[in-house]
């Protein structure tokens, strides 16, 4: 039975990282552009839409969770439930396209990146009863120019302003087809799409295709618009940051865009994620450290620190080099926080390499680190690499690593009784009456500070200078600071 057009109703499910949901949101932007309502229940939405990722295996098997829970909607005893149709987007269905529609009859549909333009005009014959064809899958790298600087004029890109929209700094109206799903005062903006590096262990350029950055001018643009709406802290995202501009014919173009973003808009707070730690230049981390409106906090996605192992990850480094860029942040900004990730047990991954790295954490002492123990991915380098490292090996280096960077971290947030930090509210805990923020050094999903004392006088989104007090693992107790 074909639906009633008016009104037409869509529930997003995010899955994965921050750059999926600004996705979410600027193909939620499309559908509100042309009519459609978005509603946060999916048992109240004709079409549910979930937002996957493809980047791991347990991500991956969230992702296809999530798509079978809304699969059970339609389902639904009584018709309680409005879901006609199941929508699978996101890095899964564009990495496996006709594949995933093929083993998973589930999704009513699978949809990839080349959709996006059109997502209102698809969704409405998927749920007309229209049969939709999923991609084949390809190597999304081959649609653009080799040389970044070729790019600009051959862009296949997300980034579409709205036409007969205003894109002035301070409009009301977005400069990019975007609507908010949530009302959080940290807001995650896209800076650029795509990689060009050629990590063995990372299939990302493949389904997301090469680098490309976003004008300058739309991302002061966006920020502006997100400021207006009650946002006090904006996470530029990309695959790699310290590329941005080079597509655009300067590759020192974040140390200009971080000043003007403070200067063209409202915003209380830049925080930039995913540095890569050989792109990192000198002037880069002066403009981080002492421009006020940035965090102070580096995202370095160090791996490894062995060095031989890193070379067959196509990465650049080790431990000695780590270190230097380590100390040359903490020489300008030394209550800087510092976050990175690493992967045990890539293939060939000895007992010395592991003690390097072991060692090399020890030496850090970072704020926060993400531990991932190495798992195959097809269609990368390393999934044909020799030697493997047995999975229960694997499973205990990482047990140890993380016991290790655990009381690492705890002892990082030990050291910071006494300091002044900037604390954005984002929520209040309504039984104790604290707030619930996160400082300049520490990153969204890495740690928070809970403000104790004076915080009835703030709202959700304040910034507000606190004393650490005391801590609670890897997290801070605070009190304000009067004024």
């Amino acid at each position: 039975m074909t639906p009633s057009p008016d009104p037409r109703t869509v529930a997003l499910i995010t899955m994965g990282c921050a750059r999926n949901e600004v996705d979410s949101e600027e193909l939620a932007g499309r559908l509100v552009a042309d009519g459609w309502t978005i509603v946060d229940d999916p048992s109240g939405a004709q079409a549910v839409m979930v937002n996957t990722c493809g980047f791991v295996d347990i991500a991956k098997k969230d992702s296809i969770d999530a798509i079978l829970s809304a699969a059970e909607l339609k389902s639904t005893p009584n018709n309680s439930s409005a879901t006609q149709a199941v929508v699978a987007v996101g890095c899964l269905a564009q990495r496996y396209g006709s594949e995933l529609a093929q083993t998973l009859p589930e999704a009513d549909a699978v949809l990839g990146f080349d959709d996006y333009p059109e997502i209102s005009a698809r969704l409405a014959s998927i749920l007309a009863g229209e049969t939709h064809v999923s991609h084949s899958p390809s190597d999304r790298r081959r649609l653009l120019p080799i040389a970044p600087i070729d790019r600009a004029s051959n862009a296949v890109t997300q980034h579409t302003s709205i036409p007969g929209h205003s894109n002035t700094p301070l409009s009301w109206e977005p400069p990019v087809l975007r609507r908010r799903l949530e009302s959080s005062p940290v807001a995650p903006v896209k800076l650029a799409s795509g990689c060009d590096r050629r990590c063995t262990f990372c299939a990302i350029p493949y389904f997301r295709g090469s680098f490309i950055s976003r004008p300058p001018a739309d991302i002061v643009s966006e920020i502006a618009w997100l400021s207006a709406d009650n946002v006090s802290e904006v996470v530029l995202v990309s695959e790699n940051s310290t590329s941005y501009g080079k597509d655009l014919g300067d590759l020192r173009l974040l140390e200009s865009l971080l000043p003007a973003i403070g200067e063209g808009t409202e915003i209380s707070r830049i925080r930039v994620a995913y540095l890569q730690p050989a792109e990192v230049r000198p002037d880069l981390i002066r403009i981080m450290a002492t421009t006020p409106v940035v965090a102070p906090y580096f995202d370095l996605s160090f791996q490894h620190a062995s060095p031989s192992l890193l070379r067959r990850m196509k990465r650049f480094g080790g431990e000695e080099q780590f270190l230097d860029l380590i100390a040359s942040i903490r020489e300008i900004a030394p209550n800087a926080g510092i976050r990175s990730n690493v992967i045990v047990g890539f293939p060939g991954e000895s007992q010395e390499d592991f003690e390097t790295l072991l060692r090399f954490l020890e030496r850090a002492r970072l704020d926060a680190v993400g531990v991932f123990g190495y798992s195959d991915e097809e269609g990368t380098e390393a999934f044909d690499f020799l030697p493997k490292v047995p999975e229960i090996l694997i499973a205990e280096r990482v047990e140890i690593i993380r016991n290790l960077v655990d009381e690492l971290m705890e002892q990082r947030a030990e050291d910071r009784l006494g300091e002044i930090v900037e604390v954005i509210i984002e929520s209040i805990d309504t039984e104790t009456g604290a707030g619930i923020g996160h400082a300049g050094h520490q990153g969204p999903d890495d740690s928070e500070t809970r403000v104790m004392a004076g915080v009835e006088q703030f709202t959700i989104g304040a910034m507000i200078s606190c004393e650490v007090v005391d801590t609670e693992g890897v997290d801070l107790i605070a009190k304000v600071v009067p004024a």
